[in-house]
Formats: structure tokens, sequence, C-alpha cells
């Protein structure tokens, strides 16, 4: 089994604060720089999970960008990572609390993402049977052309299809209507219930996903401390959230998503592959920054 992550690639800037942030004055917090991007993350914690692996991505040719192929390479992640001469790697600023987490957000390189190194990079992966795309890659406009052709290629390849719906802002600048039709025929739709409202016009889970399952054969809303619900064609299932005092919540729906694709394409039950992702993104919240250490070991 071998999975193809294709999404982004960027520096995360982790501004981990405690007190309310004070305008106009100081705030103390612990400021580090980690690797980061939705796609990087998830391949990462698929790689710690046991998955072979391979990230297709793009980043500046600058210092910022080889560390983070350095980084994924360390960990076990193959890297189909294209630099870009002239361009920047991209930096996410992460104002992150025990309560919520803000993004700002400057994806340089990622909208470089070329349809023909997508094209190229997932022909060329060995043995690979399921490919995950960041829905980053279809929410901007620059990287859109090849977040389609990722979904194209895993078609003509037979490879089976999950898309995380990424984050809820720019699910509304681009409208519902036109993200489903881009992902309509995917295997699976993982979305939070911010994402989910979106996509769908409901508020419930249990609406949410009855809408949605006309787009992806199976479903996924992550409802945080709640847990989770999968709706697929044979009905629902639903795992309680696991417990964990909340260090940093950076990267806990990427892990999510890399413990509950790893379990279920190793051929676990809906139930079992929720209960997975679950553990995963309780590991991620205890520890600051989007990804496992090299050296940390797996869960159990």
């Amino acid at each position: 089994m071998s999975i193809i992550v294709v999404g982004d690639l960027v520096t995360d800037v982790v501004v981990a604060h405690r007190e309310e942030i004070q305008p106009g004055t100081d705030t103390p917090a612990m400021i580090r720089p980690h690797g980061g991007g939705q796609g990087a993350n998830t391949a990462a914690w698929l790689a710690h999970a046991g998955a072979a692996v391979t990230l297709i991505a793009a980043v500046g040719d600058d210092t910022a960008g080889r560390e983070r192929v350095a980084e994924l390479d360390a960990a076990g992640v193959r890297c189909a990572v294209r630099a870009h001469a002239g361009a920047v790697t991209g930096t996410v600023v992460v104002l992150s609390s025990s309560r919520e987490r803000t993004l700002i957000t400057d994806p340089g390189a990622c909208l470089l993402l070329d349809p023909d190194h997508v094209r190229t990079a997932v022909r060329d992966v060995p043995h690979a049977t399921h490919l995950h795309l960041s829905g980053y890659a279809l929410l901007n406009e620059g990287s859109r052309a090849a977040g389609r052709e990722a979904l194209r290629a895993a078609l003509r390849h037979g490879l089976t299809v999950s898309v995380d719906a990424s984050s809820a802002g720019p699910l509304r600048a681009v409208g519902a209507e036109a993200f489903l039709d881009w992902v309509r025929g995917a295997d699976l739709l993982l979305c939070n219930a911010d994402e989910a409202a979106v996509l769908s016009g409901h508020d419930e889970p249990e609406a949410q996903a009855a809408a949605l399952i006309a787009a992806a054969g199976h479903v996924v809303i992550k409802l945080g401390g709640d847990g989770a619900r999968w709706t697929g064609p044979d009905g629902s299932a639903t795992v309680r959230g696991t417990r964990q005092p909340m260090v940093d919540p950076t990267g806990a729906g990427d892990a999510f998503a890399a413990g509950l694709l790893h379990s279920w394409m190793s051929g676990a039950t809906p139930v079992e592959a929720l209960a997975a992702g679950a553990a995963l993104g309780a590991t991620a919240v205890g520890r600051v920054g989007a990804r496992p250490s090299i050296t940390e070991p797996l869960s159990t």
C-alpha cells in the first residue's frame, strides 16, 4: 500500500499564547518555526503511522524550502517536491491558544504547484493505491489546475481518492457549488463542522452528511472534542472524541486524517478508522507544532 498526498508545504511560525492577545502592547507567547502545510502535515503523520507515502508539492528555491523538504525526508516521506527559482516558500503565522487557532497565510510557492509536475509525479509513484488531496490546492486559484489534475490523474491510474475541505473561509470565497463540483466522485470527503456547514448549508451533522453524500462516496465530519461522524452507503457511524489536554491544536485535523486514512486503507471498518483518526489527533494536540517529532514513537 502506498499513499500519495498532493498539497501544500510551508513554514509554520507558531505563536502559542495563553493570555488573550492585547492590541497595541505586548502579549507573552512561545514562538517557534515548524514545518507546516496541510498536505505536508498529513504526509508526515501518515509516515509516522507506518504508511509508505509520497508528497507532491511546490516550494521556493530557498533555504526554507530546502529545510522543509529535509524535514520530511528525515520523517520517512518520499518527496516529489519541485523547487521554483525566484519563488519564496510559503509561510503561515499560526496564532494558537487552548481555545482556538487563527492562521495568517502567505502561500508563496504553493501557488506554483504545476499540473504537468503533478501528472508526472503521480504516474511515477510505485505501487500507489490512494491519493489524498489537500483542498487548499483547489481553493487557491494559482494551484487549482494542479489540484484538479491530481484528481484526474488518480482516476486514470485507478486510485481511490480522498479530499480534505481544508478551511471554511476560502470555501465561502469560492462557493460550495464550485468546490463540490470539483471533488465530485471522490471516495471520501473530510470536513470539520464549519466546513460542512458551508458546503451543505446545514448546521446539524446528520443533515450535513445527507447533503454531502451526493458529492462523495463517504463523508467524514470532524466534530472537535465531540468526536467524528462517518456517513456512507451502508449508513453512519460515530466515535466520541478522545479527551486530551490541549497544548496546541495546530495539525490536529491533519493527524486525524492520516490516522483515519491509514486505518481505512488497511481494511478497517469506519468505526475503527474513526477511532484511529481520533487517537492520532489526540496525540497531535498534546504537543506544539503540526507534526510528530522524528524520534516520537507511535502511540498505541
